[in-house]
């Protein structure tokens, strides 16, 4: 092999490397009517809410920050319009890899509401 093609090769290696440690995955998490029962109430919609909610892991296992979930999105999209609950949700997940770490993300929409009391 030539020098030329050497230090080609010394250079593409690490991006190469690194190309194949990192990367994402997207999974659709659900959809739902209503975060708790209706049960027959009266209601008017307050506006379209979206969050969410992620933990970092060193290593792939070992948290560094906060653990993510679908309460706690949801609990954030209530808090943006003062809602008393939330309908026509849906929820997405996805993990990003990276070399030392991976990033779980936990993402909630839907329409946030009042109860008429």
């Amino acid at each position: 092999m030539s020098n030329r093609a050497n230090r080609v090769a010394r250079l593409l290696l690490p991006i190469f490397v690194i190309a194949l440690l990192s990367g994402c995955i997207n999974s659709p998490g659900g959809i739902a009517p209503s975060n708790i029962p209706l049960d027959g109430r009266d209601y008017r919609p307050v506006g379209e809410v979206a969050t969410s909610s992620s933990c970092i892991r060193l290593f792939g296992f070992l948290p560094i920050s906060s653990p993510n979930s679908i309460r706690a999105a949801t609990d954030a999209a209530m808090r943006q319009r003062s809602a008393d609950a939330l309908i026509y949700i849906t929820v997405e997940r996805y993990t990003q890899f990276w070399i030392l770490f991976t990033r779980h993300v936990t993402s909630v929409r839907g329409t946030a509401i009042q109860f008429d009391d």
